[in-house]
């Protein structure tokens, strides 16, 4: 059994986005409080790893990235 310790919130955010817009909102992310983001293939576009000091701040950071242009919807995966 293991056992992790998650001193801050952590979420995961995948993004399905305007065909041709990744690059523009990869670079939006990058300016952003998001740790990482990648480009991926599948039914979604990009995902974001975001880390915020409190779970009010993470909501904040996540309804920023909706407000994206291009970005046309999200799955919000939150760590436990």
């Amino acid at each position: 059994m293991f056992l992790i310790l998650i001193s801050m919130p952590i979420a995961f955010v995948l993004m399905s986005v305007e065909s041709g817009s990744d690059r523009a909102i990869m670079k939006k992310l990058k300016d952003m409080v998001v740790e990482e983001a990648y480009e991926i293939y599948g039914a979604y576009d990009i995902i974001a790893k975001i880390k915020a000091e409190s779970v009010d701040r993470l909501k904040e950071i996540v309804m920023k990235i909706r407000k994206i242009k291009d970005v046309r919807t999200t799955l919000t995966l939150l760590v436990v």
